[in-house]
């Protein structure tokens, strides 16, 4: 069974920085594609950034550009979303997502909300 685990949401003010962390109950090298997406009250879930876990292969959505960037560390199964110049729009909760290279399933973390208001 594979899980992701989240943590590092919180409250910020606008300006502000939060650094997401992303575990992965096995080895992160079992999959081919990770990332992060984000859910905004009565808004669809939109995709964030992803990253190859084998390469530094990076995407992002326009509206973070500039302001986040995800990372991995191989060696701790884990995936970051470093987050700078956080705004009121950037409220929502952040999922992480990872995909298994051998049968491309799919699976999600619990969420972590990320809330920024002054």
């Amino acid at each position: 069974q594979v899980r992701l685990v989240e943590s590092g949401g919180g409250l910020v003010q606008p300006g502000g920085s939060l650094r997401l962390s992303c575990a992965a109950s096995r080895s992160i090298l079992s999959f081919d594609l990770a990332g992060w997406y984000r859910q905004a009250p009565g808004k669809q879930r939109e995709l964030v950034a992803t990253i190859t876990t084998t390469s530094t292969n990076t995407n992002y959505t326009d509206s973070v550009k500039g302001r986040f960037t995800i990372s991995r560390d191989n060696a701790q199964n884990t995936v970051y979303l470093q987050m700078n110049n956080l705004q009121p729009e950037d409220t929502a909760v952040y999922y992480c997502n990872a995909r298994l290279r051998f049968d491309r399933t799919e699976y999600w973390g619990q969420g972590t909300q990320v809330t920024v208001s002054s």
